[in-house]
């Protein structure tokens, strides 16, 4: 016999689990969604005061570097301003070196010895100027004219020792002549030096127009001779 035990219908069993699944729906829809903090952007005047045993940043060493340029280090003194002050001295004029000797002595042979206290006079000096004397430095084999042009030609200045063995030996005339005619109108490049004992009125008349050194005096006139040379090197250019 069939049971008589009603049913129920499809459609009375799916209404209740489908309300409650629109009831969590409506919950979690009328829910408002959590703010996510912002991160706020750090100030230099709020960053942390950092200690000096820190290593510095990376990031604002270079940012420092590419915004100042370096500084060049100071110009060293002494390097320009040693150039200008040598530069008016005799050592160091740059004309000086143009010729191989800073004066050429011209003398009789009886003054020989003369002559060499006279060039190691110079040549000892402060400045150590360079002396032509012929009997030392001429070229061995050498014609003696051609020595005595070459030592006229190399020397800025020459000195001639006028004494009487000067005046009566016709080689000194040449040697006189020849310096005369090597650097004519020329101020200072002739100096003519008179042996004490020698009266003024045997001054050679060529010689005249210029100017002589008096070899009376404790120096010979060594002193005055040499501060000639010296006025006259530093005027080269």
């Amino acid at each position: 016999m069939a049971s008589s035990t009603p049913f129920p219908a499809s459609g009375s069993r799916s209404k209740k689990p489908l309300g409650k699944m629109a009831g969590w729906l409506r919950q979690v829809l009328s829910k408002k969604p959590k703010e996510m903090p912002v991160p706020q952007e750090t100030t230099p005047s709020d960053a942390p005061p950092r200690s000096s045993d820190d290593p510095p940043s990376p990031g604002l060493s270079t940012a420092a570097s590419a915004e100042s340029p370096a500084t060049p280090p100071p110009a060293q003194e002494g390097a320009s301003g040693s150039s200008s002050s040598s530069g008016g001295g005799a050592a160091s004029s740059s004309g000086r070196w143009s010729r191989d000797y800073d004066v050429c002595v011209c003398h009789s042979e009886e003054d020989l010895a003369a002559a060499q206290e006279l060039v190691a006079y110079l040549e000892d000096s402060p400045a150590s100027l360079r002396c032509f004397l012929q009997l030392r430095d001429s070229a061995p084999g050498g014609a003696i004219v051609s020595e005595l042009c070459r030592a006229l030609d190399g020397s800025h200045c020459r000195v001639l020792l006028i004494t009487p063995g000067f005046l009566r030996d016709p080689w000194c005339r040449y040697q006189m002549l020849q310096a005369l005619s090597h650097a004519p109108g020329s101020e200072g490049r002739t100096i003519p030096l008179l042996a004490a004992g020698l009266a003024r009125t045997a001054y050679p008349a060529e010689l005249r127009f210029m100017y002589f050194v008096d070899g009376r005096g404790p120096d010979q006139g060594f002193r005055q001779v040499k501060e000639a040379i010296l006025r006259y090197l530093q005027n080269l250019s």
